[in-house]
């Protein structure tokens, strides 16, 4: 049964009394911050989804009130699961702020499945309450907002070929095992058709990696033809996958139906990087970034080119941030693909005006979001200060405009947008998610935000209270 929380307990409050324990400021302000009841219940509405009788019967559950709170110390201090289970039962203070007290700290897996029940949606309006606090606090006004956009990679290996088809075969493999018991003697062939086929596979990609090493041409030649049987090999761990599945179809017990959901996951994968290995390495063909995969594990994953020095292609997904004056990220989004930075300043400035129910005062963003249509947008929904540099040829009117004092205050409000996103990778570990799906990826990028916010918060109220 969904606990709310645990009962205070004296004997805590006595130690922490006796030995004059005090959090520091910031994060006792982020406690009081997390006592606001609707943001405990958007995490209870998600976790008590769990199971349809999960609010009423069953043993008692670890509480949501220390769900919350242990979530919100992982990202803040960029703990693991189980170092945020290590440090909260190692430490009063923060056993008191995750109001965990004396009782047993829970178990790191506990925490993980507490995550993966709350979904992006509700992070996104849990993040739009802790706005509105900041703006009920006077930590922000709403009245400026500057918008930009990075990129936060996925924790995948550096995507080619070999190393796809090296990872097919063995995952392929791995399952045609699993299934070993189940098909045998229902499938021509029997155990053989479970072969296992991992180690040619990884001898094949190996020798594919010491001839890109070499510029010779008969270095060239084993490279084609390594690839060639690395191919061969792969279609045939892919029909043998395809047989069993076809029998473990026509099976109604549950280990079945698991395996031949994973066979159904990863053999259309499976076969997406056999198609694009088939057109580069054979055929010549230069294959179009939104039609290939870069992980068989992660494939949402797209390739993005900023023309960034030193880092010219990444693997992730384009963010979007839009921020307010104080500091507060008020939005994120995860973009499909690298789309024109131009497109995400309207969707900017209707959340802000939906936020705020005012248009800000001020509204910026760099040169490449400029087009004369976003700026005669900005002013028709009430914007007074446009601040848009225009690329390229400029005009001597458009010169002198973009000359006025305000607007040359106004760009220099938007640079330090680029100091926040530096935090948010530095700090709350935005530059790189390291959790699994598209759904993950926006959670990553949500308690991201979140923790910004709330330290942002903190540290501005702190301050205000000295």
């Amino acid at each position: 049964m969904l606990r709310d929380r645990y009962e205070p307990d004296p004997r805590f409050w006595a130690i922490v009394e006796q030995l004059a324990i005090e959090m520091e400021p910031e994060l006792a302000q982020i406690d009081k911050i997390l006592e606001d009841d609707e943001l405990f219940e958007l995490i209870k509405n998600d976790l008590a989804q769990r199971h349809p009788h999960t609010l009423e019967t069953g043993r008692n559950s670890t509480p949501v009130e220390v769900g919350l709170r242990m979530l919100a110390v992982k990202r803040l201090y960029q703990y693991t699961y189980r170092g945020t289970e290590y440090h909260v039962g190692d430490s009063l203070v923060l056993r008191w702020f995750c109001r965990v007290y004396f009782n047993v700290v829970p178990d790191h897996t506990t925490l993980n499945r507490f995550a993966l029940e709350i979904k992006p949606e509700t992070l996104r309006a849990f993040n739009e309450r802790v706005t509105t606090l900041a703006t009920v606090l006077k930590v922000t006004r709403g009245r400026k907002l500057r918008t930009d956009g990075t990129v936060v990679e996925s924790n995948i290996a550096y995507p080619c070929d070999s190393k796809l088809l090296n990872d097919g075969v063995r995952v392929l493999s791995r399952v045609l095992q699993q299934a070993k018991v189940l098909v045998e003697d229902k499938v021509e062939g029997g155990a053989a058709t479970c072969r296992n086929r991992t180690r040619s596979v990884r001898n094949q990609a190996r020798q594919i990696a010491n001839f890109a090493r070499q510029r010779s041409a008969q270095a060239k030649a084993g490279l084609k033809g390594a690839y060639q049987r690395l191919i061969k090999t792969t279609q045939a761990s892919v029909k043998q996958a395809q047989r069993v599945l076809s029998v473990l179809k026509s099976q109604s017990s549950r280990t079945a139906a698991r395996i031949g959901a994973e066979l159904e996951t990863f053999i259309p994968r499976v076969e997406q990087a056999l198609d694009q290995t088939v057109r580069r390495v054979l055929q010549g063909e230069s294959v179009p970034a939104k039609e290939k995969i870069l992980s068989l594990f992660e494939p949402h994953v797209t390739i993005i080119r900023r023309g960034k020095a030193g880092k010219e292609t990444e693997f992730g997904h384009k963010v979007w941030l839009d921020e307010v004056d104080g500091g507060i990220v008020t939005q994120w989004r995860v973009l499909a693909g690298n789309p024109s930075d131009d497109q995400q300043w309207q969707p900017a400035i209707d959340h802000h005006i939906k936020q705020f129910e005012k248009p800000p005062n001020l509204a910026s963003a760099d040169r490449g979001v400029y087009s004369p249509d976003n700026e005669e947008y900005a002013h028709r929904k009430g914007v007074k200060r446009v601040v848009l540099p225009k690329p390229g040829y400029k005009s001597k009117q458009r010169r002198e405009y973009e000359a006025q004092s305000w607007f040359k205050r106004g760009r220099r409000f938007q640079a330090g947008v680029e100091g926040r996103i530096s935090v948010g990778k530095r700090k709350h570990g935005l530059d790189c998610c390291l959790d699994h799906g598209e759904d993950g990826f926006d959670k990553w990028v949500g308690w991201g935000i979140i923790a910004n916010n709330l330290t942002v918060m903190g540290r501005t109220l702190a301050a205000k209270a000295v």
